[in-house]
């Protein structure tokens, strides 16, 4: 048996001028729901962000800022007793004789590796941008030091500049020159974990300034060939001004990176012979798992040291991000 379904009834309205026509429809009684907020929306995006960097950043930051401010020691670690001292991890730092080498030290390294890195980064980028056949294929060999991990680029370079059967001093003994103690000299030590890292760093320059030439535009290049410009013109008035913003993060990115490390480091010299390649890094190691007696209040002074400072480059590089916006 068929079920008739009959249509909404429409009432009929009568208008002043005598004209009459079909209501429409009583309205629905359920409403619907109102869409969620804006604001919840955003701060449900923000928690898991919010808790990885309160988790991983700032709770690891202020452990080591107290530790830095307490005496600890193995017992204290168990026992959770460590006696505060201000600033006393501090003070013993700054008196030790071992601060002012590595002071230099890290100068040193973190300007020279950052110096070499961009340059020769920025030399690959031009020569990659020419767009010649097989740049694609030479471009991705040299990401090889950047996607090895470090441990077997610091170990290869140990084996490179071994004194007795490294292959750098077998190249140097076939062009009739002396053997060099890469690694076992104080004067060659810093040289030799500054070219390793050199080594390592220049395929992120690469990488990063590759992209930014992408971004200029070539009527530019044009323009000034037709305006008889040559490379090395071309190159200081157009390339190197508009890529500064990526320069300048580039730079900061590495400066960062640089000052932090210490795996090469510490595999291919230990910060040796007699902390002639010591940095704050392998310092603040030494300090705190080095010993049979640590220093863990002491270690984390020197590693508090080195957030110090690349935080002040940080906000530096902020800052004169600001003023060229403004600009």
């Amino acid at each position: 048996m068929k079920q008739t379904v009959h249509p909404p009834e429409h009432r009929s309205v009568r208008l002043r001028n005598g004209a009459a026509h079909a209501a429409p429809p009583a309205a629905r009684t359920t409403e619907r729901r109102r869409p969620a907020s804006p604001q919840w929306a955003a701060w449900a995006f923000l928690t898991p962000v919010t808790l990885y960097l309160a988790l991983f950043y700032a709770y690891p930051l202020y452990r080591n800022l107290d530790l830095s401010l307490r005496n600890y020691t193995v017992r204290s670690f168990v026992q959770g007793d460590a006696p505060f001292t201000g600033l006393e991890n501090y003070r013993k730092v700054f008196d030790d004789p071992t601060f002012a080498p590595a002071l230099l030290h890290t100068v040193v390294f973190t300007g020279v590796c950052l110096a070499f890195q961009y340059a020769i980064g920025l030399a690959l980028a031009v020569f990659f941008n020419q767009h010649f056949r097989l740049s694609a294929t030479l471009r991705a060999l040299f990401l090889v030091p950047w996607l090895l991990p470090l441990i077997v680029s610091a170990s290869t370079w140990s084996w490179m500049l071994n004194s007795d059967s490294g292959i750098v001093n077998a190249a140097l003994h076939a062009l009739g020159l002396g053997p060099v103690n890469w690694l076992t000299s104080p004067s060659w030590s810093l040289t030799s974990v500054i070219i390793a890292n050199i080594w390592i760093g220049v395929p992120f320059n690469l990488v990063v300034l590759y992209s930014g030439l992408q971004s200029i535009p070539s009527g530019l290049y044009e323009a000034a060939a037709l305006d008889g410009a040559g490379a090395w013109r071309r190159f200081w008035s157009i390339t190197f001004p508009l890529l500064r913003p990526v320069s300048a993060i580039t730079l900061l990115l590495g400066l960062v990176y640089t000052l932090k490390v210490f795996d090469i480091i510490w595999i291919m010299t230990k910060g040796g012979p007699a902390d002639a390649s010591t940095t704050f890094a392998t310092w603040s190691y030494q300090l705190g798992f080095g010993n049979l007696l640590p220093a863990f209040g002491q270690g984390a002074a020197v590693g508090n040291l080195l957030v110090v400072a690349a935080l002040a480059f940080g906000l530096l590089y902020m800052r004169v991000q600001r003023k060229q916006a403004y600009s």
